[in-house]
């Protein structure tokens, strides 16, 4: 079993991502488990989205 972490600033570039990686993946997905996360920065938002993925190759 193995894991793969993706993080981005945007939700599109993570769906990207994602998408890419499953392309290219000769295994099975187990799970995937997604994340939100936000800061503040003075008046700024700083968003983070993440995914792990589990699999087996």
């Amino acid at each position: 079993m193995k894991v793969k972490v993706i993080d981005e600033n945007h939700e599109k570039d993570l769906e990207n991502a994602i998408n890419k990686f499953l392309e290219e993946l000769e295994g099975e997905v187990i799970d995937i488990k997604y994340q939100v996360a936000l800061a503040a920065y003075g008046e700024e938002q700083i968003f983070c989205f993440s995914a792990l993925i589990v699999y087996q190759k």
